[in-house]
């Protein structure tokens, strides 16, 4: 398809779809509008994508620098794709909750491409959240405070030893040695777009820097029922073939766990980032 035919098109909530683009055929003026999108909209969904694993480790490496994931298993002959599988017998699925990937690094992942391979009949959805609107939609007087912050991010309670992970039938991404945590504004800007953003997240944001813990969740809490609001809000359905691109920068994401009983199989490759400001 030409690029003229092609298009963007916002959906509700957060993030816009491209019709007609088949990633593993994409000219530079497609890559292009990806990214663009990305630095936009923060979710980049496509359809129908029939892709190898070599196919889809040369588009994502287009879109931008790969880095491999430390904490999820790889498959078997490709490190840069992690599988983010559930077996039909487990109960605990990966991603299960409100978050945005790595930014317990000093430069978080800028963002990652997720390949649907084998989906439940129904459910296993994913939300997306902009962090762009829920930004623009606070209070003047909020977003002076907000600006003035840092927050601290970790790993250690959600991968490490003794973690979240540890007590789940996921205990493979449990017992990790290696746990950053760094600090970031609560207010960055975006390095590709330009605009404000709310960077905190419920999954890694530990405090906010100088203030207790019971201070900080006080005002983090705040911010975590604002930003889920159904008008910054996506659920993306999944068939064999869909993919979504993010920027964990502009956007959280929770993967729904409602499909027991049933295996789901994506491959994710993570794009490396820079740091925050």
């Amino acid at each position: 398809m030409s690029l003229a035919t092609l298009a963007a098109r916002p959906t509700d909530g957060c993030g816009a779809e491209i019709e007609g683009l088949d990633g593993a055929r994409a000219s530079d003026a497609d890559i292009e509008l990806i990214r663009d999108t990305l630095a936009q909209r923060g979710v980049v969904f496509l359809r129908d994508q029939k892709m190898t694993p070599e196919e889809q480790i040369a588009f994502a490496r287009r879109v931008g620098p790969i880095v491999v994931n430390r904490y999820f298993p790889k498959t078997e002959r490709y490190p840069e794709i992690a599988k983010v599988e559930k077996r039909a017998d487990q109960t605990t699925n990966i991603g299960g909750g409100w978050h945005t990937d790595h930014s317990y690094d000093e430069a978080p992942a800028m963002g990652s491409v997720l390949l649907a391979v084998e989906t439940p009949p129904s459910g296993g959805d994913t939300l997306f959240a902009d962090m762009y609107a829920a930004y623009d939609a606070l209070s003047d007087g909020l977003k002076a405070t907000l600006e003035t912050l840092k927050a601290h991010h970790a790993s250690a309670h959600v991968f490490g030893e003794g973690s979240v992970y540890a007590a789940t039938d996921q205990a493979v991404l449990a017992g990790h040695k290696d746990t950053p945590e760094a600090v970031h504004p609560v207010v960055i800007v975006h390095p590709d777009s330009g605009k404000k953003v709310l960077y905190v997240n419920p999954a890694f944001t530990t405090h906010i820097v100088g203030w207790t813990r019971e201070e900080s969740m006080a005002l983090l809490g705040y911010l975590y029922e604002h930003a889920i609001k159904p008008q910054f809000v996506h659920r993306f359905q999944w068939k064999p073939g869909s993919m979504a691109i993010w920027d964990n920068r502009s956007t959280w994401h929770h993967a729904m766990n409602d499909y027991q009983g049933h295996y789901r199989l994506m491959h994710r490759i993570t794009l490396d980032g820079v740091k925050l400001n």
